[in-house]
């Protein structure tokens, strides 16, 4: 059953991969506002750039993408309609609740505002990488 690392859609990887780094622009340009003030930033604070901040997330992205095209290939999915079912499933069942969960800590000042941002895009990604999995 897990010996499938053959039909895992390795030319669609990089494509899902880049996809998700983009998608990154999420944070960047359309919610840094919001983003900072549910992390309890003044709205305008740039990230500190770090080595770890730079190559973490693609990284983590990379791993994510890499085990949706691994679950892709265990479960047969080749479809878009079941490739977008997949996606929500990992998007909302996975990324979105340990985004919650994560979130609700007394260091998150704006829980749920933060859980509504970052699980966004992690919904957003997911349902990407699966139907970028399944069309290329």
């Amino acid at each position: 059953m897990f010996n499938v690392l053959g039909d895992v859609n390795w030319i669609a990887v990089p494509a899902a991969f880049i996809a998700v780094l983009l998608a990154g622009l999420w944070f960047a340009f359309l919610f840094s506002k919001s983003y900072n003030i549910s992390l309890g930033r003044e709205p305008s604070a740039k990230p500190v750039s770090s080595p770890l901040f730079i190559a973490g997330p693609p990284l983590a992205s990379l791993v994510i993408t890499l085990t949706s095209a691994f679950l892709m290939a265990v479960l047969k999915i080749d479809s878009l309609a079941n490739a977008l079912v997949f996606g929500l499933a990992v998007g909302v069942g996975y990324l979105v609740a340990n985004t919650v969960t994560i979130a609700i800590n007394p260091n998150f000042p704006s829980p749920l505002k933060y859980s509504l941002i970052s699980g966004g895009y992690n919904v957003i990604a997911s349902v990407l990488v699966s139907t970028i999995l399944v069309a290329i």
